[in-house]
């Protein structure tokens, strides 16, 4: 596969960071910035305080000085503790390790005024993420062990300023995604049909790993409206992002000649959702400001994801189906600052955010997602007039998490029945400033 020179260097230095595990809803990561953790990302495409704006709505940046840079680091720590309730996996019946785990997202951004109406700028994130894993003998280790998602999305952008009351942005995302799916290749040995084959007989000691990448590009674009000098109102909209994920397919068991036929070129499509993000900010007097967000994420847009092998005797043959069938959501956030001083403010923080997953049948063992609400606090401290530095805690309650999963199509998966209490910590700093 050719491969652009940022496509192999740049990526494989900043994907190793952004390893991320999923904190908001679905495998969506809301920390592009660490400033926003503080008030739960209310108001994300209205406050405009930095240069990370150009994420969240690249219009801000018209409400910034003239040459301006932002970097901070999230550290994301969920849990997953799961509890067999009836599952039924042929001999396996081992407990499940917490498949959550400590994970570091990076982000930077410059943004500069060409005038006084003109501004451009770059942002650099990872907008999608999700790393769950399990111990090999767990009960479900036919439905995964290891699912990690990664992207790395960089997002060149334009603001200009209509007139006073009026601002808008656009930017371009080049996309980068790698996937890694391990799992065991099947909880019984003789599938049915295969009963005379027999180097279809390992199937309970191999595993299959896929192993993908891909690069695309969307776009985005923002408005942002200064109604008054104390409100502001934020609209921004993200594309969808196509990716064709391509790469390797292999199986490693007691059985060469299983291995050797089991491994194959292969790849998956899967459509990451568009995102609208509505936001207000208003200050009610010289110390308090109060934030409003209501976002929209298209996550119906990945429905299902076919891994399909692209070579070998079974080219063209469906390796395995993950049947997501997710659901659009909503999330609805509110936040408040208040100016202790001139050097601080502090953050307070609510958000109630959706989950993709429409019910226990549908729920995956790689993604096993449910509604969460978040609780954050953070603050800013201000060292110079040029120099902000923002630091934020949240922890999001998820609501106790059911799964029913057992695909008529596969038995050789087994069935996974039981419950998921999760919870998940957010950590970030930010650093901020003009020059």
């Amino acid at each position: 596969m050719q491969k652009t020179l940022i496509a192999r260097v740049l990526p494989a230095a900043l994907l190793a960071l952004a390893s991320g595990t999923a904190s908001a809803a679905g495998f969506q990561l809301l920390e592009q910035n660490a400033s926003g953790i503080g008030n739960a990302y209310a108001g994300s495409a209205a406050v405009a305080e930095n240069a990370s704006t150009i994420f969240y709505n690249p219009a801000g940046m018209t409400q910034l000085q003239a040459r301006e840079m932002s970097v901070g680091l999230s550290l994301v720590r969920p849990s997953f503790k799961f509890t067999d309730q009836g599952s039924s996996a042929g001999a396996l019946s081992g407990n499940a390790q917490d498949a959550g785990d400590w994970a570091a997202l990076p982000n930077a951004y410059l943004s500069w005024a060409l005038n006084k109406d003109l501004y451009v700028g770059v942002g650099m994130g990872a907008p999608f993420g999700l790393v769950t894993e399990y111990n090999r003998d767990w009960v479900g280790s036919a439905h995964s062990i290891k699912f990690d998602i990664k992207t790395i999305n960089i997002n060149p952008s334009i603001a200009w300023r209509a007139n006073e009351k009026v601002s808008l942005g656009f930017g371009v995302n080049w996309q980068r995604m790698e996937a890694e799916y391990l799992r065991r290749a099947g909880t019984i040995d003789i599938p049915a049909g295969f009963q005379n084959v027999p180097f279809a007989r390992p199937l309970s000691q191999s595993f299959a790993t896929l192993d993908a990448d891909d690069d695309s590009w969307g776009w985005n674009v923002g408005a942002l409206f200064t109604l008054s000098e104390a409100t502001k109102v934020g609209v921004s909209y993200r594309s969808s992002i196509k990716h064709k994920l391509k790469g390797d397919l292999t199986l490693e068991g007691p059985s060469q000649a299983f291995n050797a036929v089991g491994s194959s070129d292969a790849e998956a499509s899967v459509e990451l959702p568009d995102i609208f993000i509505a936001s207000a900010a208003h200050k009610l007097d010289s110390r308090w400001e109060l934030l409003g967000d209501v976002s929209w994420t298209g996550w119906s847009s990945v429905d299902k994801v076919d891994i399909m092998r692209t070579s070998g005797a079974m080219s063209g043959d469906l390796a395995q189906r993950l049947d997501t069938d997710f659901q659009d959501t909503w999330r609805v956030a509110l936040g408040a600052n208040y100016q202790l001083n001139d050097a601080w403010k502090l953050k307070f923080g609510m958000a109630f955010d959706e989950t993709p997953v429409k019910n226990a049948e549908k729920r995956l063992t790689s993604l096993p997602d449910n509604d969460r609400i978040w609780f954050s606090f953070g603050g800013q401290w201000k060292p110079t007039k040029a120099a902000a530095i923002d630091m934020g805690v949240s922890y999001l309650h998820v609501d106790d998490t059911k799964i029913n999963n057992g695909s008529a199509s596969d038995p050789s998966k087994g069935l996974v029945k039981g419950e998921y209490d999760s919870s998940v910590w957010i950590l970030g700093a930010q650093y901020s400033m003009s020059f």
